[in-house]
């Protein structure tokens, strides 16, 4: 058994400058409506859509997200559109879908089968959306639209970036708990966006930079809700594929990365730890006694040197428990194939510059390269970390406009690590990654987008009746033999 599939969900913060009080979901509207890329618009499927069901085995009758999409209901009512008007949803022809999560812009990328794909689309995507915004600015003549690629408003709202992997149903769902937690945990050590300040009573008024943005809002370790009490593992059980042979795995505890070596190291990390329990290895007891507590307890510490009480008794610091499955991974998997190989390289050589020279990790950990600027600007303008001018520039960091966003600006300077080259994040604009169901999708949306009737992950159906159904279509294998029977997709 193993994972076949990855893909990242992003929401992106929305702002218009110009206005005091300005609504995000028209904005989110406009945003999406000045989308210059072929696609499919309005026509997404919800009704193959079922956020209900419980990987513990079990369907709860309502979610605190039904309470809150009820307030938003009777909200929009008062507005002249309709529910997919609203929603404004896209399906690009490289397979992504982009559309209005109520008040988030949000872009989900196609399905993936390496790492280094899925990273090329993520940034795709900051790419569509960044020219969303110019274009919608035109419109405005000026610039008061602007897009941000991070987790929070600072003002107690918190936004996701979802890392999905498909992973086979036979493996017991206890074992992908019990493995992964404290993995997740201490991921924050690399995958973290970092965040200045916090807005979580516990941290006692932290002054500094702590690693991750979702670590002040994790609050339960189990959990099929996402905008409340939200978990270190969602159990939603909402596989998009033949629901008996896979869960879809719906991680909603990461930040969003600017960087696309950190979203490489973070996504490739989870991968080989699931392929690890899909192997049904014996994975090293390193259960903690307070893992949700302990979320935010590591991101409060930069160093990794935090010592974790575990539930078998005695401690052990973040940055081992990260040390331990890498080295059980690497006897594993190492020499499996070169991608692999390159994780497990970055990753081993990530954790020993966090433990002896830290200032290396500056031009390609989010929460290290923000740590060295924000040091610099401090020691110009003479202020501290309390200062609200850090947040303001923590929020620019992450500002998608290239003429603003700090992490653009270091990127034109060339101050920070290019994992992809031009050409690999152009062809993920446009064209979807080969030897996938999003293949189908994106063949479907480039040659036949005025024939589409609806559209989903699961499937497209055409307005002549015809229906291309997707929900086992995983392999290779596969998608070659739906493209093979489909003239008109070849």
């Amino acid at each position: 058994m193993n994972v076949p599939l990855l893909g990242l969900e992003t929401e992106y913060g929305i702002i218009r400058e110009d206005l005091e009080n300005s609504d995000p979901v028209e904005e989110s509207m406009e945003l999406l409506k000045a989308c210059a890329r072929k696609s499919v618009f309005r026509k997404w499927n919800y009704s193959r859509e079922n956020s209900h069901l419980d990987m513990r085995g079990f369907r709860v009758t309502a979610l605190a997200q039904d309470e809150e999409e009820d307030a938003f209901c009777a909200a929009d009512r008062a507005r002249p559109y309709s529910y997919l008007d609203m929603k404004c949803d896209r399906v690009l022809t490289n397979g992504a879908r982009f559309y209005n999560d109520h008040t988030h812009p949000e872009y989900s990328t196609p399905e993936c089968r390496t790492v280094l794909s899925l990273v090329a689309h993520d940034v795709a995507g900051e790419r569509i959306i960044a020219e969303c915004a110019a274009i919608r600015n035109q419109e405005l003549a000026g610039n008061p639209l602007q897009v941000f690629k991070n987790n929070t408003d600072y003002s107690g709202h918190s936004y996701g970036t979802h890392d999905n992997y498909l992973i086979p149903r036979g493996i017991p769902f206890a074992d992908v708990v019990d493995g992964l937690i404290p993995f997740l945990v201490t991921r924050q050590l690399y995958a973290g966006a970092g965040k200045v300040g916090s807005e979580n009573p516990r941290a006692n008024h932290f002054r500094g930079l702590q690693l991750a943005q979702r670590s002040d809002f994790i609050e339960t370790l189990l959990s099929i809700e996402t905008m409340t009490k939200r978990p270190l593992i969602n159990t939603r059980d909402e596989p998009h594929a033949a629901s008996e042979r896979y869960r879809r795995l719906h991680l909603i505890l990461g930040d969003a990365n600017m960087s696309a070596y950190a979203t490489a190291l973070k996504v490739g990390s989870t991968f080989l730890m699931l392929n690890l329990i899909a192997g049904g290895d014996k994975l090293p007891d390193l259960e903690l006694a307070d893992p949700v507590g302990d979320v935010l307890k590591v991101s409060l510490d930069k160093t990794g040197k935090t010592v974790l009480r575990r539930k078998s008794g005695g401690t052990i610091a973040a940055v081992e428990i990260q040390e331990v499955y890498l080295e059980t991974i690497e006897k594993k998997f190492a020499g499996e194939n070169p991608e692999w190989d390159w994780i497990l390289a970055e990753w081993k050589k990530t954790l020993g510059e966090l433990k002896h020279s830290p200032e290396k990790l500056s031009d390609r950990i989010d929460w290290a390269i923000k740590e060295k600027l924000f040091a610099e600007f401090m020691q110009s303008e003479g202020v501290g970390w309390d200062d609200p001018w850090l947040k303001s520039l923590d929020l620019e960091y992450h500002n998608l406009d290239p003429d603003r966003g700090l992490y653009r600006g270091l990127q034109q300077e060339g101050a920070v690590h290019s994992l992809l080259d031009e050409n690999e994040i152009a062809a993920a604009v446009l064209s979807p990654p080969e030897g996938t169901r999003a293949q189908i999708r994106g063949k479907a949306v480039a040659q036949d987008a005025d024939d589409i009737k609806s559209i989903h992950w699961t499937g497209v159906e055409f307005t002549n009746g015809e229906r291309l159904d997707l929900t086992g279509v995983i392999c290779v294998e596969e998608v070659e033999d739906v493209l093979n029977s489909k003239g008109q997709l070849v």
